[in-house]
């Protein structure tokens, strides 16, 4: 005897992550007014499962670590504020509790890229130039 498993509840947890994601994009950019978030951009969000919470990761164009954990402080600030905006805009019984999460990586990458080059251009420095023509 087997059950039937539904794989919906994973398809409907990404499908309101998803608008989450979208509405939460539109809200940041056009209704919550705060000089201390700048650019912010919604990376990634994953929804509970029961829904009771939805993680929002983000990221500040152009700012540094200090700027995005201010950034979160005021984001979980206006957390109210914004979950009663998706609840205008999510067709679901309840609206998960926002809990934001500032994105490191892109930050990390571009240091990391730093770092590349910078050692790209030592090791041109350090290599004799006849030795380019074995590549």
């Amino acid at each position: 005897m087997s059950r039937h498993r539904r794989p919906s509840g994973f398809q409907r947890t990404d499908r309101i992550a998803d608008q989450i994601q979208r509405e939460l994009s539109r809200v940041l950019q056009f209704e919550l007014k705060d000089p201390r978030i700048g650019l912010v951009t919604v990376q990634d969000v994953t929804v509970a499962r029961d829904l009771a919470y939805a993680d929002v990761y983000f990221t500040l164009l152009g700012e540094g670590e200090d700027a995005g954990r201010e950034a979160e402080q005021v984001l979980t600030g206006a957390a109210g504020f914004l979950r009663s905006s998706l609840a205008q805009s999510l067709n679901t019984r309840t609206t998960p509790r926002l809990r934001f999460h500032y994105d490191k990586t892109p930050e990390r990458a571009s240091e990391l890229s730093k770092l590349i080059d910078e050692a790209r251009a030592e090791d041109r420095e350090l290599r004799p130039e006849d030795d380019t023509d074995n590549d």
